[in-house]
C-alpha cells in the first residue's frame, strides 16, 4: 500500500483551504489557538471515560505530555497556508499515524477522538458567530473537512506501518524458532534437564526455597519466554509449558525449606520432588510436541493431511480475486464437509477418524487440478479453491468428486472398511472484492446441502 503522493496531498490540502474565505480560516485558527487547551481537555476526558480507550491512556500521560501535544496539533492544523507549511503538516500527520501503529492504538479509537473534536468545536463555536450563522456553518465545514483529511493521512500511514510491523513480527517469530533449528530442540531439552539437575543438587545440599534456582530464570526459561513463545504463540502446548513453569516457581519451589519436623519434612520433600519431576516431564513432552509440529505448521501445511492450513487462505483468495478482476475470469470456492463424521469418531475412535481424514485428503488431491488450492479448515471441514471455474463446470467437477468419495471404501486401522459421503457448497466469484462474502456464500450453500439430506452439492 504505497503512500498517496506528497504532491497530491499538498494540492488537496491547499485546495481545501482555498474553498473557504480568509476570515473563516482566520476564525478557525484563532479559535483553536484560544481554545486548544479546553478542546484537548474535553478530548482526553472523553477518552479516559471510555473503557477501551483508557487502556491506552492514563491521567499521568495526559498531564505530562499528551495534552500539550494535542494543543500543538490542533493549532498547527489551521496555521498552514503555503505549500511548504502544508508539506510539513502532512509529514507530521504521517508521523502521528506511525506512532499510533507502533504503540498499537486501534485505529477506530483515533477516529472516535476525531469525531469528539469535531463535536466539541461545533458546540463551543456558537459564541464566535452569534449573528452570522452562515459563517459559523462554513467554519464547522472547514474544521470537519480539515480533520478528515488529517485522519485520512494518519490512517494510511497507520495501515502501512501496522502492516510493516506485522511482517516484522512474523519474521521475528520465524527467526526465533528457525535459527539453528537443527539442534534447537536438543539444546532446549538439555537446558531443561540442566536446570532440573542443578535444582536437585542445590536442594540436596540444604539450600532453602528462596535460594533455589527458578526455572523461569534458567536458560530454558529465558529462551522460552522471550523467543519460543513467539514461535509457538497461540498453541495449547505453549500455554501448558508456561503454566508448568509458573507452578514450579510459585508453588512447588517455595515449599522446599518449610519449618516442619524433620520426619515430616523428609516425607513432604519426597512428594514435592515427585511433583516437580512430573512438571518437568510435562514440559519436555509438550516441548517435543511443539518442535515436531513446527516444520509442518510453519510451512503452512496441516500436520495430519498435509493440505494447506487456513494460515495462507487470505493471501490465496486475495491473489485469486486480483487475478480474476484483471483477466475477467472466474473461480470457485467450495466448502466441503464429511457427513456424520462424529459417528466415525464415536464408533471407531479418533485414530480411525484421522485415517478417514487422511484418505479423503488424498482423494481431493487426486481429483482436483494442479492449479487448484486445497485447505483443511479444521476438524472434518475442507475448502477447495478451483481456479478458472464457472457455475456449470464447478457443478460437474463437484458431482464427480462427490461420487468418487461415496464409492471409495475407507480403510480403518483395524482392517475394516466403511463408506463415507460428503456435502459441498460452492460459490463462484462475481466481482465483489471482499473474499469473506465469497466464503459466506459457500458456507450458506454447504448448510443448504446438509439440511437437504447430505451427500449432495449445492451451488450458491
Amino acid at each position: 500500500m504505497p503512500h498517496l503522493s506528497l504532491e497530491y496531498l499538498t494540492a488537496e490540502w491547499l485546495s481545501l483551504n482555498n474553498r473557504f474565505e480568509p476570515q473563516t480560516r482566520q476564525f478557525a485558527l484563532s479559535f483553536f489557538q484560544e481554545h486548544a487547551s479546553t478542546l484537548a481537555e474535553q478530548f482526553y476526558i472523553a477518552m479516559l471515560g471510555d473503557a477501551e480507550a483508557s487502556k491506552y491512556l492514563s491521567n499521568d500521560d495526559v498531564q505530562r505530555r499528551l495534552g500539550a501535544s494535542m494543543q500543538r496539533w490542533l493549532s498547527n492544523l489551521f496555521s498552514s497556508e503555503d505549500e511548504a507549511s502544508v508539506t510539513k503538516l502532512i509529514a507530521e500527520q504521517r508521523k502521528v499515524g506511525e506512532v499510533h501503529a507502533r504503540i498499537d492504538i486501534p485505529l477506530h479509537l483515533v477516529l472516535r477522538g476525531a469525531r469528539c473534536l469535531k463535536n466539541s468545536f461545533s458546540t463551543l463555536s456558537t459564541s464566535g458567530f452569534p449573528d452570522q450563522e452562515n459563517q459559523r456553518v462554513d467554519a464547522i465545514r472547514l474544521v470537519s473537512e480539515t480533520i478528515d483529511v488529517a485522519m485520512e493521512i494518519m490512517g494510511q500511514a497507520y495501515a502501512i506501518s501496522h502492516d510493516r510491523n506485522s511482517r516484522a513480527e512474523e519474521a521475528y517469530r520465524l527467526f526465533a524458532i528457525t535459527q539453528n533449528i537443527a539442534n534447537e530442540k536438543d539444546q532446549q531439552r538439555a537446558a531443561v534437564l540442566h536446570w532440573e539437575n542443578q535444582f536437585m543438587f542445590e536442594q540436596a545440599v540444604g539450600k532453602s526455597g528462596s535460594a533455589l534456582p527458578r526455572i523461569q530464570a534458567s536458560d530454558f526459561g529465558l529462551w522460552f519466554r522471550h523467543k519460543g513463545i513467539h514461535a509457538f504463540e497461540g498453541s495449547v502446548e505453549a500455554t501448558t509449558i508456561l503454566d508448568a513453569m509458573e507452578t514450579i516457581d510459585d508453588v512447588i519451589v517455595p515449599l522446599f525449606g518449610s519449618d516442619m519436623e524433620q520426619i515430616d519434612r523428609q516425607s513432604e520433600r519426597v512428594a514435592l520432588l515427585h511433583d516437580l519431576r512430573d512438571k518437568v516431564k510435562s514440559i519436555l513432552f509438550h516441548l517435543d510436541s511443539l518442535f515436531d509440529q513446527n516444520n509442518e505448521l510453519e510451512s503452512g501445511r496441516d500436520v495430519l493431511t498435509r493440505l494447506l492450513n487456513r494460515k495462507f487462505l487470505p493471501v490465496v483468495l486475495n491473489k485469486q480475486i486480483d487475478q480474476a478482476r484483471k483477466q475477467k475470469t472466474s473461480f470457485a470456492v467450495v466448502a466441503l464437509d464429511l457427513d456424520y463424521f462424529k459417528q466415525v469418531n464415536d464408533t471407531y475412535g479418533h485414530q480411525a477418524g484421522d485415517s478417514v481424514l487422511q484418505q479423503l485428503a488424498l482423494i481431493l488431491v487426486n481429483k482436483s487440478r494442479s492449479g487448484d488450492y486445497l485447505f483443511r479448515m479444521g476438524g472434518e471441514e475442507f475448502l477447495l479453491i478451483a481456479v478458472d471455474m464457472d457455475k456449470t463446470n464447478i457443478q460437474r467437477l463437484m458431482e464427480k468428486l462427490r461420487e468418487s468419495v461415496a464409492s471409495e471404501p475407507f480403510r480403518l486401522p483395524e482392517g475394516n472398511t466403511i463408506n463415507i459421503t460428503i456435502s459441498a457448497g460452492a460459490a463462484c466469484f462475481d466481482g465483489h472484492p471482499d473474499y469473506q462474502r465469497l466464503l459466506r456464500k459457500a458456507d450458506d450453500a454447504l448448510y443448504e446441502a446438509k439440511n437437504a439430506g447430505r451427500n449432495r452439492v449445492v451451488i450458491a
